[in-house]
């Protein structure tokens, strides 16, 4: 056994075994939160009859006192939420206890059709769903490892009735070449209204091929006191990435043509280039709620009454990069060499200090068809580094530069029963670094209750007008230099849903227009498409249920005007079929089945190591390959354990052209084991 799988294995069993001497609670007490809307009083969905069986709801406690909850989502035994840093707004999330889909621990492959990414976990990755793809204009060049990385919005905060800790481990492969994913959460309340978390992720592999290694760490404390007028969300986020980049095998035959019993033999691009990313935040938004009226002893929360919020957001962050070679390991894999001809250390940086002031009012009812109207201002100060020669020729040279940003935005939404919820938003920069800037848009949803089930129409529409990310405008390395003036990118995008939860089905559109899009062609450089690319697309999800069999579907139809700009398979589809029973009831219960993933061949992207940037090649088409994973997931009171035999057709059937990534082959097969095990008192 490894170095770092036994630290792993015995931080994982220390972390249970100090919170499995406290006194257990009955599992009936851990319920998953449903998602429902965020605002005070939206309680469609939730099962409030399900939380009587706690042994919690028994005890007298002091309330919980937040505006934010209504009397359903107070009375779950644990819930999760995400806030929004521009509104403090939350939006409840679900707590993962739930055995569906376990056995996909890949988080670019978690509730989608499908991802190209470069064969292993903590490597780089993105999308093949256009209308899911990050767009990040700050620190552009984490985008391919945005998958793993906590942000201040996806920050999951908690209440629950007593301490809450789960430990998740999965591992797959020879002790050589392991992948192996941690996970562990710790949740706890101090009082009622108030809470703290951590969350930590360690995900990685030792690799299959010559120098194919990764490990990626996310780290999330946060703290959470929601009280009856006051609310503070906030805490401290670090993510770091350490990556070997091996560049892809050398020659794609190796792995079409040519079985290999052991794939490190197979010759690979690059034999010791590294990257290291590195990201801290501190952030925090709070709000205070000043009652219109005055309270009197009935009146548990201003959420029904006219009220005015005050808030203040602030966010400090700062990304850093550092790529190394050296000539002698790279051979011709990269054309230029401008600082340095025998070895590369690229090292750049981006920082952000963020600051919005804004208020919110509640005219009457926080659900009502004006709940709330929003205003804000903000700034955001950016400052960048990278090397640059003229620091040798004048030592008074500036290392840093500075940008600032100023805008305003604003929104308003409101809610008419259960049956419509509506809202709008508005962001303008009017000077600074991103002058005139905008984004506007607005979303509506209706819904309708047909035997008490929820049929419900959702649609949105959104238009920007936005500066490109600076490192697309100026960046100088040892392999790469550009400097460039682009226009403005403008999109607008439409998305239209159908959703039928009852029946599990779900039908969408998505229609998005760009003009002047920035992306990295195929000499991986950006540029600019001086035209409008349009890039449609078409979904549907559906779960068949015939008994204790289970016919998941998701499918996914893109078109795309210019795939040299916006490449896209035409289709991609998600199918997992499985029989699901009881061995022992309400003990243990066992999932039996198949993945599949599959998308048809167009020119997916490939990806450059010294910028970790995926780009549009144009050397070679990818797809028409059927993925496999077989599995067998159970539920053992409070554990989740899954056995898969991950990639179970290679080699059996058809071609062994298993690549989503230009150069750069998916695992071999291998068996993968997991488990995922909750603790509470």
């Amino acid at each position: 056994m490894t170095h770092p799988f036994r630290r792993y294995v015995a931080l994982l069993l220390f972390g249970l075994f100090a919170v499995a001497i406290c006194n257990g609670a009955s599992l009936r007490s851990m319920i998953p939160a449903p998602q429902v809307p965020a605002g005070y009083g939206s309680s469609s969905g939730l099962d409030t009859a399900r939380t009587q069986n706690s042994s919690d709801t028994n005890r007298v406690r002091k309330p919980l006192e937040s505006y934010f909850f209504n009397d359903s989502i107070r009375a779950l035994p644990n819930f999760a939420w995400n806030v929004d840093m521009a509104y403090n707004r939350i939006n409840l999330t679900s707590i993962d206890t739930s055995m569906n889909g376990f056995q996909t621990d890949y988080p670019f492959l978690q509730n989608s059709v499908g991802a190209a990414y470069i064969g292993t976990l903590g490597g780089a990755a993105i999308p093949l769903n256009y209308f899911d793809r990050p767009n990040n204009r700050n620190f552009s060049f984490a985008n391919a490892y945005d998958c793993y990385m906590y942000t201040p919005e996806r920050v999951p905060f908690y209440n629950v009735k007593a301490p809450f800790t789960q430990g998740t481990y999965f591992m797959s492969g020879q002790r050589k070449k392991a992948e192996e994913d941690l996970g562990i959460i710790h949740a706890q309340n101090i009082s009622p209204s108030s809470g703290f978390n951590l969350n930590y992720k360690s995900r990685g592999t030792r690799g299959m091929y010559t120098w194919q290694g990764a490990r990626d760490k996310n780290l999330s404390l946060a703290f959470s006191p929601t009280g009856k007028k006051y609310s503070f969300h906030g805490g401290y986020i670090y993510n770091t990435a350490i990556l070997k980049e091996n560049g892809g095998i050398a020659n794609d035959r190796d792995v079409t043509d040519t079985i290999f019993d052991l794939p490190e033999n197979i010759p690979v691009r690059l034999t010791d280039a590294r990257n290291v990313f590195k990201n801290n935040t501190f952030y925090f938004v709070e709000s205070y709620g000043v009652p219109l009226r005055k309270l009197t002893d009935e009146d548990f929360s201003i959420a029904d009454q006219s009220s005015i919020f005050f808030g203040h957001s602030f966010e400090w962050s700062k990304f850093t990069k550092l790529y190394t070679d050296s000539r002698g390991a790279s051979g011709e894999y990269y054309d230029d060499w401008f600082l340095n001809p025998n070895a590369t250390y690229d090292s750049i940086y981006e920082g952000l200090l963020s600051n919005k002031l804004f208020v919110q009012i509640q005219p009457w009812d926080r659900n009502g068809v004006i709940g709330t109207i929003d205003a804000g201002v903000g700034m955001d100060n950016h400052w960048y580094y990278q090397f640059r020669p003229d620091e040798y020729q004048n030592t008074s040279a500036t290392k840093k530069q500075n940008l600032n940003s100023y805008y305003v935005y604003g929104s308003v939404e409101g809610y008419f029963r259960k049956y419509f919820k509506w809202g709008a938003d508005l962001c303008y920069h009017p000077a600074g670094d991103r002058s005139q800037d905008v984004e506007f848009g607005g979303n509506i949803a209706i819904s309708a209750f047909i035997k008490g089930r929820p049929l419900t129409l959702s649609g949105s529409a959104r238009y920007a007008l936005r500066t490109p990310s600076y490192w697309t405008e100026n960046y100088f390395s040892n392999h790469y230099v550009w400097f460039n003036s682009f226009a403005k990118e403008n999109e607008t995008r439409i998305d239209l849903a159908l959703t039928m939860p009852a029946i599990g089905m779900e039908l969408g559109a998505h229609q998005s227009v760009t003009t002047n899009k920035v992306y990295y062609d195929a000499n991986c450089r950006p540029a600019q498409y001086s035209g409008s690319v349009s890039v449609s697309g078409l979904y549907a999800k559906k779960d068949f249920r015939l008994g204790g069999f289970h016919l998941n579907h998701r499918v996914l139809l893109q078109w795309s005007s210019a795939q040299e700009v916006v490449p896209v398979p035409l289709a991609s589809a998600f199918l997992s079929y499985y029989f699901e029973f009881n061995v022992v009831k309400d003990v243990l219960r066992i999932q039996l089945g198949i993945d599949g993933r599959y998308n048809t061949k167009y020119y997916a992207f490939g990806y450059n190591p010294a910028l970790a940037q995926f780009y549009n090649q144009r050397e070679k088409q990818l797809g028409n390959y059927v993925m496999l994973d077989a599995f067998l997931t159970a539920k053992w009171k409070r554990m989740r354990i899954t056995v898969k035999l991950q990639h179970a057709n290679e080699n059996l059937f058809g071609e062994r052209d298993y690549f989503t990534v230009l150069h750069y082959p998916l695992n071999m097969r291998q068996l993968r084991l997991g488990f995922s095990w909750n603790f509470y008192n």
